[in-house]
């Protein structure tokens, strides 16, 4: 077992973890116990009563944070050229369609976010293989298959991130950088958990949110009480 830093052994001496903290008092600790030196990313951990290889409980859907991530992210629209200005305008980072599909086989994925749109699925689909693995295959559901190419690029730049429950029926997801003030990550992770709680199926039995931790990059998570929201 790998021995901890003195700064990583003092941070989790201050998380009890048999406690479920309030939210907000979660907020302020996670916020202390960082011992990353650069803005570090502060992520929520959601375990959820589904089974995600029914395809009606693999659980997926968009939030837009009231605060962003912190962090800018980059996007590429594949488009028809009539299409390219609109994208570049909103303030994509790469926008077309045939150069960007060889250089994706080529094995270039330096972007974060791809929106595509309906008429040109059929030339992303030959690199599927290389996006699906790499949660960049565009998607209706997420609002990254459109027409609406500006709107969706300005939707992604300002905030909105996708999430999707993994196989082991958790969802993981950023709601803010250490940098942000405890409210601001409140009020991120509220949204994003309302968001989650409204998608709950109707039919669905037992306690559908398991469990909440929240911990920033490299530090001890915190267990939150789910009975508070």
């Amino acid at each position: 077992m790998a021995k901890l830093s003195k700064k990583m052994a003092v941070a989790t001496q201050k998380v009890d973890s048999s406690k479920l903290y309030d939210l907000q008092e979660a907020m302020k600790l996670v916020k202390e116990v960082n011992v990353a030196k650069f803005d570090a990313s502060v992520d929520l951990h959601i375990r959820l009563g589904v089974d995600p290889r029914k395809a009606d409980q693999a659980i997926r859907g968009t939030v837009s944070l009231p605060h962003g991530t912190g962090k800018t992210k980059r996007v590429l629209v594949l488009c028809t050229p009539d299409k390219v200005q609109e994208a570049l305008d909103a303030g994509a980072d790469y926008a077309g369609l045939d150069e960007f599909i060889t250089k994706i086989q080529e094995g270039w994925t330096d972007i974060d976010v791809i929106v595509a749109m309906p008429t040109v699925m059929a030339q992303v689909g030959r690199v599927g293989k290389i996006l699906g693995p790499r949660g960049l295959m565009p998607n209706p559901k997420s609002g990254t298959v459109t027409m609406d190419i500006g709107g969706a690029v300005q939707e992604v730049k300002a905030g909105k991130i996708a999430f999707r429950v993994d196989k082991y029926g958790i969802i993981h997801s950023p709601v803010g950088r250490v940098s942000f003030s405890p409210d601001k990550l409140l009020e991120n992770a509220l949204e994003l958990l309302h968001t989650i709680q409204r998608l709950k199926l109707s039919s669905a039995k037992g306690v559908y949110m398991k469990s909440v931790s929240v911990a920033s990059t490299m530090s001890t998570g915190i267990n939150i009480d789910t009975k508070a929201f």
